[in-house]
């Protein structure tokens, strides 16, 4: 058996997807940017049951309320892991049980990107559920661990994020809420809302870029919304540009951006053609 080797032709042919973090403050139109996707070829995984903003938005939804229920449609969107044993969440196993209740994935041939809003009310279904958890309890008293619950719900939902952007080919959007907080030098610092500093800590870790919709204060004193795209930017909000097609500011046109940032995936000019 000869040593699978993908050729950069190959790798460079293979349908590649864009996997991003939204986050923004409350109120500032994350969910509405849903609205710039294309309705017949994006999944809505709407969680927050607030859909007042897009409601007429005409694409396919779909509502898991618990965290198991979550798992299941993770693995079923993004496919197994063949790594992981039998009774692992998002073994070949559990894909098999799910498929079995959800049909033929070659449903999902006609999506290709996935919407999941938000990670901040995710996180607090998964905490719900890693609380009745035995992890969450003493061994040696049998009371509650608050922090066995918190170890539980950050590797659990890291775990899940990162199997979903594994699916290959699909643009994968995660919203979160932004907070602002002060730091323990009372200084202005922007942090996800999201249970637990393990995903808040690792999620932009895991996914190609992270913009911040943001409102913006122009040189004649108004006002405007942009997407900021940069890791350093003059202000403080997270961000991350992998694909190097951004520019600091961005319009806040989702499909706009993530059509750009697909630009570096795209195959380049051989030279023989470049010198046609």
């Amino acid at each position: 058996m000869a040593l699978p080797i993908i050729t950069a032709d190959q790798r460079l042919r293979e349908k590649q997807g864009v996997k991003l973090v939204l986050l923004g403050k409350s109120g500032i139109g994350k969910t509405s940017q849903l609205k710039t996707l294309p309705e017949g070829s994006t999944l809505f995984v709407d969680l927050e049951a607030g859909d007042l903003a897009v409601k007429d938005w005409r694409g396919d939804c779909v509502r898991p309320s618990t965290w198991p229920e979550f798992r299941d449609l993770v693995v079923f969107l993004a496919g197994p892991n063949p790594a992981l044993p039998a009774d692992a969440p998002f073994s070949e196993a559990h894909y098999r049980h799910v498929c079995e209740r959800y049909g033929d994935p070659g449903q999902l041939a006609k999506y290709d990107t996935y919407f999941v809003d938000s990670i901040t009310v995710l996180a607090r279904l998964a905490l719900v559920w890693a609380k009745t958890q035995p992890q969450a309890y003493s061994e040696r008293t049998g009371k509650p661990d608050t922090r066995g619950a918190y170890g539980l719900l950050g590797s659990e939902l890291i775990g899940a994020l990162t199997h979903l952007q594994h699916a290959r080919g699909k643009h994968v959007v995660f919203v979160a809420i932004l907070d602002e907080r002060l730091d323990d030098f009372n200084r202005k610092v922007f942090v996800p809302q999201i249970e637990g500093a393990k995903t808040a800590a690792e999620l932009p870790g895991i996914v190609d870029e992270v913009v911040t919709l943001a409102e913006i204060k122009a040189e004649d004193g108004s006002s405007y919304r942009a997407f900021v795209c940069h890791t350093v930017n003059p202000y403080g909000v997270p961000a991350k540009d992998r694909s190097g097609q951004l520019e600091l500011l961005e319009p806040p046109n989702l499909r706009a951006l993530i059509d750009k940032c697909a630009a570096a995936t795209r195959i380049p000019p051989s030279p023989t053609a470049s010198q046609e």
